[in-house]
């Protein structure tokens, strides 16, 4: 807005007493202050509101005003309720230095002249981007991209003052402006609008985090990966939308900001749909070689498709990498038997094997999922860091491809640590997904049975409680095969009959046999490094572990009691 606006408002109560060639300034902003220097605070383009005071004598006047016009405000609003009139010092001095000079009336608060100029460069600085946004959207759709989402975002931040941020499922950023995100942040705004979302409730979604408000936005896949127009059940694609979060309480929006904020989320949808399609190479790629291994096709014939897939993946690598398959599956109960889960699995698995401190929408480019029926599947490269077979800094030969496994294998316990809170919002009480990870394998012939090792490690981790469960190839020679698959009942009784006694034990005598029991075990028996580790005197630990016998009838001394208590704790 311009300055001689102001004057066109009789509600401000404002009389120009100087600066009428100047009235065609630009007002971007409001500020009211009293301070000597206010330079600190001011960027430029203000129209600075005064109650005088800071004025203690005539000399004053001209250091303030020399402060506002070196700094670049639009012009100064002078109250009149301290003095009875605005001093001529103070007139002379904005004469000087062409500042535009008004008196406010002091029946008129400072209030209702902030509140009049914020709504009318709100609504000139939306009405000016929803422009941009809308030309910026025509780009897009018909040519080249202009810069990204980032674009947009950054125009948001420079017009608006809003700062926002896209997020994937999983909270990692994708496009920012300004300061990013703290990953935990991040996630704690996907799991509260994947939880809204599932009620049911239109967006935007209000979330406070750490004491801030955000307003969650969400951005509809709308692109070659898209839910079916004819689907309306939020699970078949809540856990793939991304979401736009800005940093305000859209509350008390008007409805116009609303909607252009609902245009810039379909404009960042068009940039998904071009991820997707730069994506969909890379799952070709991995549908050709994985229907290669199932209908048992020649090794030579896998390695070659292996071959073109390597520089697509994983450009510039000069030796073939080794892989490993990775499995996932997305299950639905309560009505959700008819609902397909393989393309939810597929766009969740892509998502989950991204390096979570990597951003952008090209930070999945060595991952190639295809989904058959109900699964998804991955085949992931490992980049090698020293030649096969050879030595490591000491000098020892190694396997070949041991040093690379150690090096950037993905490992089932941490692949799913930082995600499992937001995802466990989507899936809420009625979904699952639940994902296996094979051991690396070294060449073609090794994938079937990578294959199947990561689909055998997917079922232990279905057998296991909780909405989001992840399983090893290391667990598949190990007790932990065993337990899960264990009925419940015979579960129960196994662990009642020897752990029972214990427990009432320590809830009559506020003992700690059930700890002790737990760390004698983890010490393999070791009685001096067990009472260590409890700060007990070994005669103690000794008492303890006597009256563990006694209650149970066992003997802690041989290896099938000890077994049988190990496997009751890990059952329980």
């Amino acid at each position: 807005m311009r300055l001689r606006a102001l004057l066109d408002t009789e509600a401000l109560g404002l009389r120009l007493l100087g600066g009428e060639d100047e009235l065609d300034r630009s007002v971007r902003g409001v500020m009211t202050t009293d301070l000597r220097d206010p330079s600190r605070y001011l960027s430029g383009g203000e129209l600075v509101l005064t109650g005088l005071a800071w004025r203690r004598d005539p000399s004053d006047a001209e250091p303030f005003v020399r402060i506002l016009a070196n700094a670049g405000v639009a012009g100064l609003a002078a109250g009149e309720a301290e003095l009875g009139a605005v001093p001529d010092d103070l007139v002379e001095a904005c004469l000087r230095h062409r500042l535009p000079l008004f008196a406010v009336d002091e029946t008129v608060a400072f209030a209702t002249i902030t509140e009049h100029v914020v709504r009318q460069v709100s609504g000139e600085r939306a009405g000016d981007l929803a422009a941009v946004v809308d030309r910026h959207r025509r780009l897009m759709t018909s040519g080249p991209a202009g810069g990204g989402p980032e674009v947009v975002l950054d125009l948001l931040t420079s017009d608006l003052d809003l700062r926002a941020w896209v997020l994937s499922p999983t909270g990692r950023q994708i496009a920012g402006a300004g300061e990013p995100l703290p990953p935990h942040t991040g996630a704690e705004l996907a799991g509260r609008h994947l939880a809204a979302t599932r009620t049911g409730r239109p967006g935007p979604h209000r979330a406070e985090v750490d004491g801030a408000a955000y307003a969650l936005f969400p951005i509809r896949n709308t692109g070659r990966g898209a839910v079916p127009a004819t689907s309306r059940d939020v699970r078949e694609s809540v856990l793939s939308d991304w979401l736009l979060a800005v940093a305000a309480d859209a509350g008390d929006w008007p409805a116009a900001r609303l909607d252009l904020l609902q245009g810039v989320t379909q404009l960042i949808a068009v940039e998904r749909d071009r991820r997707d399609a730069a994506r969909a190479v890379r799952r070709r790629l991995a549908q050709e070689v994985l229907e290669l291994v199932q209908t048992g096709a020649a090794p030579a014939e896998i390695a070659a498709r292996l071959r073109v897939a390597t520089p697509v993946l994983l450009p510039g690598l000069g030796t073939a990498p080794h892989w490993q398959v990775v499995v996932a599956r997305v299950e639905w109960a309560a009505g959700g038997a008819e609902l397909s889960g393989g393309r939810a699995a597929q766009a969740l698995l892509e998502e989950i094997l991204v390096d979570p401190a990597v951003t952008g929408t090209d930070s999945a480019d060595r991952i190639a999922v295809a989904h058959t029926g109900e699964e998804a599947i991955a085949l992931v490269p490992l980049a090698s860091h020293t030649p096969v077979g050879g030595s490591d800094a000491a000098g020892t030969s190694e396997e070949p491809g041991a040093q690379e496994e150690r090096d950037t294998a993905l490992h089932a316990d941490v692949l799913l640590r930082a995600v499992r809170p937001p995802l466990s919002a989507g899936l809420a009480e009625d979904g699952r997904l639940t994902l296996g990870v094979s051991a690396a394998v070294h060449s073609a012939e090794g994938l079937r049975g990578a294959l199947e090792e990561a689909r055998h490690a997917r079922r232990v981790a279905a057998a296991r409680p909780g909405p989001v469960c992840a399983a090893g190839h290391h667990e598949l020679a190990s007790h932990v095969l065993l337990l899960p698959f264990v009925p419940d009942d015979v579960r129960r009784a196994f662990t009642a009959r020897l752990l029972d006694p214990l427990r009432d034990y320590d809830r009559r005598h506020r003992a700690e046999l059930i700890e002790t029991l737990e760390a004698f075990l983890d010490c393999d028996g070791s009685w001096t490094r067990c009472a260590a580790r409890l700060h007990l005197h070994v005669n103690t630990l000794r008492y303890r572990v006597g009256r563990i016998e006694q209650l149970t009838g066992r003997d802690l001394s041989r290896l099938e009691d000890k077994l049988d208590f190990f496997l009751a704790l890990r059952m329980s």
